[in-house]
């Protein structure tokens, strides 16, 4: 007899369990989920909408909640109560009875028949009266924090950094579900013809106006086309593909990714140098390597090469000076991406950065040998904290006097803007795209 399938919001209960309880990624438990359920196509857009909602409100429904909670939850019974809220207040096209008469059969299912009344009861309770008014928090910088549910140390560090203002626009767009975005694979198609190509696959795309190789999507998903399969595009977000333009290629030029999993940088980079000179790339796992390769392949770029390496050992690797240029996208916090990703916030801590940057500065010094005198240095990351950017980068600077600021060139006319001389911050609010930093350096060997 076949096992029963389970039912969407079942399988949401499963990826937002997994997600607090293992500290996963909820985009890779959410497409392992969704392969093992076997879900169709109408039920996985509701999952991942049920799924992420869920875990970016988190905060603010744990503050709905709190008036109809009395005593000690079991977690599975909480993350049950904030999913079939998240549906009372924040979808309008499922019926409260619905979402009511799915939360009492989970919890019968899962629990006893305690537990359904509980849930039965608190979600009535909340139909009853209305979830408590936001307006009554009083402290502007604890009112974005549960309004736009991020932690209460983030949005007082970036307060501080930014001004409240900014901060709270920032908090807000990482509510937004990202646009899914591509690179085209210039070495071999323009972007009208990638256009062309993916609406015969009956797939719609408009030029992006923020990089002249990528393409937003309209409708479809660009990863089940043959146009991804032949390798004429790679999904990318705009603000990722402005790394290899920062690094100004050259054709014939040797190029080092020092930290290139899963390869967006690194293929980009390869297809800027038109099929010639070289990227070598560096992961430290093995199975990221693979990543990059399978991608390289993808793409029919024969000029990216890969090493199973910590970038920290580089130079026992390559010689001093073997480099034209040098990207370092390095370790980060990953607060630029929170709505791909919106477990990080929940996740990590204020000491985390402080510890990350450490990393970074290794990194630098580690491959700062190994550019040629003239040599650009790359140095980018996914996060908008300035300790991991401008922080790291002037300790770099300071402890490396052969190295200068050198002014970003060849970045598109859409973000010169965001520009000022060497430096490129990028925040979700600018062009809906992820928070990015983006730093150029010249060593001039004196």
């Amino acid at each position: 007899m076949s096992k029963k399938k389970k039912s969407v919001r079942e399988a949401a209960l499963d990826v937002i369990e997994a997600v607090e309880k293992n500290q996963s990624y909820s985009n890779l438990l959410l497409n392992s989920v969704i392969e093992k359920n076997e879900l169709p196509q109408k039920d996985i857009g509701l999952l991942t909408e049920l799924t992420y909602g869920t875990i970016q409100r988190k905060l603010t429904l744990d503050y709905f909640l709190a008036p109809f909670i009395k005593g000690k939850l079991d977690d599975w019974v909480r993350h049950l109560l904030r999913l079939s809220l998240y549906q009372i207040v924040y979808l309008d096209r499922i019926p409260d009875r619905a979402v009511l008469h799915e939360a009492v059969e989970i919890a019968k299912k899962r629990g006893h028949k305690g537990i359904s009344g509980l849930v039965n009861g608190v979600l009535r309770s909340i139909q009853r009266k209305g979830v408590p008014s936001l307006e009554e928090i009083k402290d502007p910088i604890e009112r974005v924090s549960i309004e736009t549910s991020h932690p209460f140390w983030l949005v007082k560090r970036w307060t501080d950094q930014f001004g409240l203002e900014k901060t709270r626009e920032m908090c807000e767009m990482n509510l937004v579900a990202p646009k899914q975005t591509a690179r085209v694979n210039v070495t071999k198609l323009s972007r009208n013809e990638l256009i062309h190509n993916l609406s015969g696959e009956g797939i719609e795309v408009k030029p992006s106006p923020v990089a002249g190789e990528a393409v937003q999507t309209v409708r479809g998903n660009l990863v089940k086309t043959e146009a991804y399969r032949n390798g004429e595009l790679t999904i990318q977000d705009e603000s990722s593909m402005l790394v290899a333009h920062a690094l100004d290629v050259k054709k014939d030029m040797k190029v080092l990714d020092a930290c290139a999993a899963p390869g967006g940088k690194t293929t980009h980079i390869a297809e800027l140098l038109g099929g010639t000179g070289e990227v070598q790339a560096l992961d430290l796992h093995k199975h990221k390597v693979k990543l990059i390769d399978e991608n390289a392949s993808r793409l029919g770029l024969a000029n990216v090469f890969t090493d199973t390496l910590d970038s920290r050992k580089a130079g026992e690797k390559f010689k001093e000076g073997s480099f034209d240029r040098i990207l370092v996208d390095a370790p980060c916090s990953g607060l630029g991406v929170l709505r791909r990703k919106p477990d990080i916030k929940y996740a990590k801590k204020e000491a985390d950065l402080l510890s990350l940057q450490k990393i970074q500065l290794d990194i630098l010094s580690a491959v700062a040998p190994l550019l040629k005198d003239g040599g650009v240095l790359v140095y980018s990351t996914c996060t908008v904290d300035k300790n991991e950017n401008e922080g790291t980068i002037r300790s770099f600077l300071s402890d490396h006097p052969e190295f200068e600021a050198y002014p970003l060139k060849n970045l598109p006319e859409a973000v010169q803007a965001f520009t000022e001389g060497n430096e490129l911050q990028i925040f979700p609010q600018d062009f809906g795209g992820d928070g990015f930093y983006i730093s150029s350096f010249i060593k001039t060997g004196s």
